[in-house]
């Protein structure tokens, strides 16, 4: 009621603003609780939240306001909620509450068997659902009176709602008295304080069947009998409740599908909250396990580090420890709070239906670590017969040699000779630290002359309750931080190592906001280092990247951006010759100059991310294994080598051909090579000149260079690793062809006069706008590729030609996938697969359609550019920097991508326009949860436009502009698709342009010569 008062009084401006609270509170012996030394609210529950963005175990004040602000709490009214912490909930995600003409207070009510509700409150309610009495411990008829058509009855749940009406009504009773001595403003003017009931006091008078002679004459539950003074001040506190609520309606809200489990001292109650009975297997949340095998079944474990052989029986719960084995926990058993330090006190025991707990405590300001150990069995109550380590106090005397004077008082009456009041627990031994041989001896005290039961008595040893008021919190929190992290680092190495698709941002973030990143940051670095696979090395790299950035708090700039400072050449240098371990302490030598302000620590997660892009091209590079070319004739001087190519379409998997998605999780595209407008777009041709040079020129056609250079030496192709640099992907063609070499100490004169006995003139152009989505810069490089290679006097085969070209990307460095020369250099339709491994191939499958289908595909298929150039640079690093962060979502979508891929193919096989049209809408949905942000304004409002129309569409490639492609539901609609779009405002310059599926390919042709295809 203290709690309620103040927040009452804190929310008085607050519920005038019409918002809604939340008060959690806990009754006063909430600390008391035996099981959990920080109190029921903070009792660490066998679940983990998935979703959780910060990752820590889940309490019961975690679950409780779950609920509260996602279940309960949307839907209502302003007002104030109020919920006790001393319960285990379950509400279902749509309770089914109605708000409708509410007013008053309302209570929560959860079912629960008459047999339960004997040791508890209920609930009397009319048709209506007002309520009309609360009934604790009542009589068997009382509860029947309760009783649900199902035979269950509403258990008082400890959640309570308060209109702001009747919330105010309640806050203007804290400044009369007696009620004045429920807040600290009565109790420091020197009022006598007064206990009440949230449910037998203030909701009481609310109820309609109570009347206001039984209510003054009645009391709380909580409160003791014989205090006739204290009766007379509590008449005068319920006086002026019913004063000031009786006319307040108080209704009831049942939850039918919810669940309600009080937190009582009893251990079997509460290892049965824990555990799962007649699950197969344990639930081990937050721990790291070495052997899980040895875990019973039903039983959990949670914020735990196991080493080595531990064994945990059915039934039990391990909390925050540290063990190694051999350990062996039986049935039965709650064990918390213990490290190494105390396993071998354990060896060679087996424990069943035990409590063995360690806590730290403060006595006299001086820190200590101390056990406790119970039964399962045994009463906390101070009425009834005792027992301890569930035996009788009679037969536990007799079978230790203690006796009742080392428990208890002379003086202490035989009632009050308690588990709570005994003098149990050793809290200092004068020669040495404590451990829980200190109590395991009691189990089978051994024939030694007497040597455990005299160390036991030389303790300084307190009770349960003595006990209590010496627990130091923050120590036993701080505690629990150093062996979660210390779990959490394990489970980082091997999600790393073991390369799990399990997400750590939720961990970096915990250790950011916990303030001890540095050894997440060294454990990280351990893991990059000692890698043997690149792909490992770089996530662990990308992980760094992570923390830099969430160190940063939002702040300091965009994370996406340049990495080519000259402080971080030199651990890039180490990193390009492969000495990944030499590269690794080089960049931790570097972040360390990095770590002061937010600026710095996002361009040094940039840095990172660039020091993976390393490790992804030398994994990329790997594709030169299946690149190899056959020597032919070598055309004359001056004689022009043309490389045609269509441009290309996806229809599904996109991005899972991306590296590392393609050699770390296996990558399968579907894809068209089509002609725009008749015109195949794309094109190369080359020839040798007897000039010992380079001429390059790049262009929008065949005839029209708008670009031309000339490159004498080898300083002019130093910038070919540049993609923005002029003619860099035609540089970058020369040197993956062969013809140049970089490093050699050949001059570039030299070079090409030892080998060819003069130069060569190459020209590409592409009839496409940038950044249309096509696959333009890709299949442009095979284009060059081909024709360079021919025109040197080799050939290379298509498939040789797709992995040439994911060299040259690396080496250009633009990254990018696979999909794009699959798409433009291989004809017609087709999939193209990569397994999840390494070295990188990539192996087509050519789809076969129904006869006629390409003719018919030919009139649905339209493409529409937007007039929006893509971006898809950006796009590429968020998604690799989500890919890497193993998000669930991402890499969920990632499975649908090559799935969906096999379901786009089989639409083609059977010939169904429909069936394609809902696999184009599918895919572009995935390619939206791949890379938000994807999808323009004016895009959408053009696809919105065009969706009567269609069967389905999609932004090609990456998205963010480019080209629209669409199949229409009529055939030969572009004229109708104009008009169409003519009436719309807003959409910029766009133009509609035909499709047809391209069954040629790569075509290779000397004027005047020979032609290949």
């Amino acid at each position: 009621m203290q709690m309620l008062k103040q927040g009452l009084a804190w929310l008085a401006l607050s519920i005038q603003g019409m918002c809604f609270h939340c008060l959690l509170g806990r009754a006063s012996h909430g600390r008391d609780f035996p099981f959990e030394d920080c109190g029921r609210a903070f009792t660490c529950l066998p679940v983990e939240n998935p979703e959780a963005p910060v990752e820590a175990v889940v309490c019961n004040l975690d679950c409780l306001l779950d609920i509260m602000s996602h279940r309960l709490g949307p839907g209502s009214p302003p007002g104030v909620w109020v919920c006790s912490t001393d319960m285990l909930l379950s509400v279902p995600p749509n309770p089914g509450i109605s708000w409708d003409n509410f007013r008053g207070a309302r209570v929560i009510a959860l079912p629960g068997s008459t047999a339960y509700a004997r040791n508890h409150g209920v609930f009397l309610t009319d048709a209506q659902g007002f309520v009309l009495d609360i009934y604790y411990q009542g009589t068997e008829a009382e509860i029947q009176r309760c009783a649900r058509p199902d035979g269950r009855v509403p258990l008082v749940s400890g959640v309570v709602f308060f209109s702001v009406e009747t919330a105010e009504h309640l806050l203007a009773t804290h400044v009369s008295p007696p009620l004045d001595a429920c807040t600290y403003m009565g109790l420091d003017s020197g009022a006598r304080p007064v206990q009440l009931s949230l449910f037998f006091d203030i909701l009481l008078c609310m109820a309609r069947n109570v009347n206001r002679e039984d209510f003054l004459a009645g009391q709380p539950p909580e409160m003791g009998q014989g205090d006739s003074d204290g009766t007379g001040y509590l008449q005068a506190a319920r006086a002026e409740l019913w004063r000031e609520l009786r006319d307040q309606p108080l209704t009831m809200a049942y939850v039918p599908d919810g669940s309600y489990s009080y937190l009582s001292n009893s251990a079997s109650a509460f290892l049965g909250s824990l555990t799962f009975p007649g699950a197969p297997r344990a639930r081990v949340v937050h721990s790291q396990v070495e052997e899980l095998e040895l875990l019973g079944g039903g039983s959990s474990v949670v914020s735990c580090l196991l080493e080595g052989p531990v064994q945990l029986g059915a039934g039990s719960v391990l909390q925050h420890c540290h063990l190694q084995g051999p350990v062996h926990i039986g049935t039965g058993c709650l064990v918390s709070g213990l490290d190494t330090a105390q396993c071998e006190a354990l060896r060679g025991l087996e424990l069943h239906d035990l409590v063995l707990q360690g806590h730290h405590v403060r006595l006299h300001g001086a820190p200590g670590h101390v056990f406790t150990l119970v039964g399962r069995l045994d009463s906390w109550e101070r009425q009834g017969t005792g027992t301890y380590l569930n035996m009788s106090w009679s037969e536990f005397f007799q079978k230790t040699g203690v006796r009742d004077w080392d428990l208890w008082d002379p003086d202490t009456p035989p009632a009050e000779r308690c588990l709570l009041s005994a003098r149990l627990f050793p809290v200092l031994h004068p020669s040495r630290a404590l451990g829980p041989q200190d109590l395991l001896w009691m189990l089978d005290p051994q024939e030694d002359g007497g040597k455990a039961l005299r160390a036991w008595r030389a303790c300084w040893r307190l009770s349960w309750e003595q006990l209590q008021p010496c627990l130091d919190r923050a120590a036993i929190l701080a505690s629990r931080r150093d062996l979660f992290f210390c779990q959490a680092l394990r489970k980082a190495r091997h999600v790393l190592e073991a390369r799990q698709d399990l997400s750590l941002r939720p961990l970096i973030r915990a250790a950011v906001q916990e303030g001890c990143p540095g050894p997440l940051l060294a454990t990280l670095d351990q893991v990059a280092a000692g890698a043997g696979d690149p792909g490992v090395a770089a996530r662990a790299l990308a992980c760094v990247a992570d923390v830099l950035g969430c160190m940063a708090e939002g702040r300091g700039g965009l994370r996406s951006g340049p990495a080519a400072n000259p402080g971080w050449m030199r651990p890039f240098s180490y990193l390009e010759c492969g000495d990944l371990a030499g590269g690794v302490q080089a960049l931790a030598q570097e972040r360390d100059k990095w770590l002061t302000r937010p600026a710095l620590l996002v361009r040094a997660a940039r840095h990172y991310e660039g020091a993976g892009q390393i490790l992804i091209r030398q994994a990329v590079m790997s594709a030169q294994h299946f690149v190899s070319t056959e020597p032919v004739e070598l055309p004359a001087p001056g004689q022009w080598v043309v490389a045609e190519c269509p441009a290309r379409v996806d229809f599904s998997g996109g991005w899972s051909d991306t590296p590392p998605l393609a050699y770390e999780l296996g990558g399968a595209v579907l894809g068209l090579a089509v002609r725009v407008d008749g015109r195949r777009p794309i094109g190369a041709r080359a020839r040798r000149i007897p000039e010992p040079e380079l001429w390059l020129a790049v262009g929008p056609r065949q005839d029209k260079m708008a670009m031309k250079m000339v490159c004498w030496s080898l300083d002019d192709l130093q910038d070919y690793c540049q993609p923005h640099a002029p003619g860099a992907l035609l540089k970058a063609a020369f040197i993956c062809a062969g013809i140049v070499h970089i490093g050699s100490k050949l001059s570039l004169r030299e070079q090409l006069l030892q080998t060819f006995g003069g130069g060569f003139e190459l020209h590409a152009w592409s009839e496409l706008p940038h950044g249309s989505g096509l696959g333009t810069s890709s299949i442009l490089a095979g284009a060059a590729l081909a024709a360079l290679q021919r025109a040197a006097g080799r050939v290379v085969g298509t498939e040789a030609l797709i992995h040439a070209v994911l060299h040259l990307e690396q080496v250009l460095t633009t990254g990018g996938g696979w999909q794009d020369q699959v798409g433009g250099l291989m004809p017609g339709i087709k999939v193209g697969r990569s397994r999840a491994q390494l070295p990188l191939k990539v192996e087509v499958e050519e789809i076969i359609v129904p006869e006629g289908f390409v003719q018919q595909l030919n009139d649905h298929l339209l493409l529409v550019y937007t007039g929006k150039t893509r971006l898809a640079r950006n796009l590429l690093q968020d998604v690799l920097r989500n890919w890497y962060a193993r998000l669930p979502a991402v890499v969920q979508n990632a499975h649908s991508l090559v799935r969906h891929t096999e379901e786009c193919a089989e639409a083609f096989r059977r010939g169904s326009l429909p069936l394609l049209g809902q696999c184009l809408t599918s895919y572009w949905e995935q390619k939206k949860l791949m890379a938000p942000g994807c999808e323009p304004l004016a895009v959408r409002r053009m696809m919105d436009v065009l969706a009567p129309h269609v069967h389905g569409q999609s932004l090609a490639g990456a998205g963010g502009g480019g080209f629209l492609y669409l199949l229409t539901k009529e055939p030969r609609q572009k004229e109708a698709l104009e008009a169409v779009l003519a009436k719309t405002e807003g959409l910029g310059n766009y133009s509609v342009h035909l499709v047809q599926v391209d069954t040629q390919g790569l075509s290779l042709q000397l004027p005047g010569g020979e032609t290949s295809t």
